[in-house]
């Protein structure tokens, strides 16, 4: 709002032409951009004020709260140093596996392959058994019905011996396959027995990744806890601040052209100064328009 412009609102005035609330909005807006710019230009000379007595108490608590935020600061890189460091320790957990033990695997392959291989053989041992077993059914049937029908002859005597012959060889088989199937299972137990070693070894370092990536994610979720409060923890210290930068820079600002140390410690900001004079002008007119003043 310019000069030229009250006079012509207030020219409509005279006619009954009123815009309180379009004023009052006017008024609201710069009066949001003036406390901006008080507190930027806060910001920008603060350090520039501590031989100005009358802003003695916001300089130093400003160098005050300044030294509080860069120790909370810190506390705060060194928390998401930790934070990142849980995190990519909760992704190696997560992504390791058991190919990140390949001798275990190897070694549990082979059993497992050795163990097929045993079954295999076992099957076999067992199948060749029966036909023995079937073998020997049909020859000691056979020896009964000579045994019957025995004539006395020299064939008949010799065809029966040459069948208990057979029969004592079956025997003998059936035999000796009963004991390869009584070793082979024993040798299926053992490479068992090897296998379950090795699951439950498989089982611990599950359970040891499993304890590696819960305590990866406490400290995950205690990192950011703690960042939480540090940041809130900033953000008081930063409004604390931007109060005082705000009470510096309106003092200046209104002061600059009559203080010295005002006058100096604005030097390099005066178009700023400047701007804000016009903007409390603007608000002034308004709110007279707005019949506020």
């Amino acid at each position: 709002m310019t000069s030229s412009r009250f006079f012509i609102a207030r020219f409509a005035q005279a006619f009954g032409y009123f815009r309180r609330n379009i004023r009052m909005a006017d008024a609201a807006t710069e009066m949001h951009l003036l406390r901006e710019a008080e507190a930027q230009l806060g910001a920008a000379i603060w350090e520039n004020v501590d031989k100005i007595e009358e802003l003695s108490v916001e300089y130093w608590n400003l160098r005050k709260f300044i030294k509080e935020r860069d120790v909370v600061r810190t506390r705060l890189d060194e928390c998401q140093a930790r934070l990142d460091q849980a995190h990519e320790d909760r992704i190696e957990v997560l992504n390791s596996s058991m190919e990140l033990n390949p001798e275990l695997v190897e070694q549990r392959i082979s059993l497992l392959t050795k163990l097929e291989e045993l079954s295999m053989r076992r099957d076999e041992i067992v199948a060749e058994a029966r036909d023995v077993r079937r073998s020997y059914e049909g020859f000691k049937m056979k020896l009964e019905v000579l045994s019957s029908e025995s004539s006395g002859s020299e064939a008949n005597a010799e065809e029966i011996g040459n069948v208990k012959t057979m029969l004592a060889e079956l025997k003998i088989k059936f035999t000796d396959l009963k004991k390869q199937r009584l070793q082979i299972g024993e040798q299926i137990k053992e490479n068992d027995a090897k296998i379950d070693l090795v699951e439950a070894q498989f089982n611990e370092k599950r359970l040891d990744r499993r304890a590696h990536a819960s305590e990866a994610f406490l400290r995950i979720g205690e990192s950011n806890k703690d960042m939480s409060l540090l940041r809130a923890e900033i953000g008081v210290l930063n409004t604390q601040m931007r109060q005082l930068y705000a009470e510096i820079g309106r003092f200046v600002s209104r002061r600059a052209h009559e203080h010295a140390g005002c006058a100096e410690a604005a030097s390099s900001h005066r178009n700023l100064i400047e701007v804000m004079r016009a903007l409390r002008r603007s608000i002034a007119l308004n709110h007279r328009l707005a019949g506020m003043a």
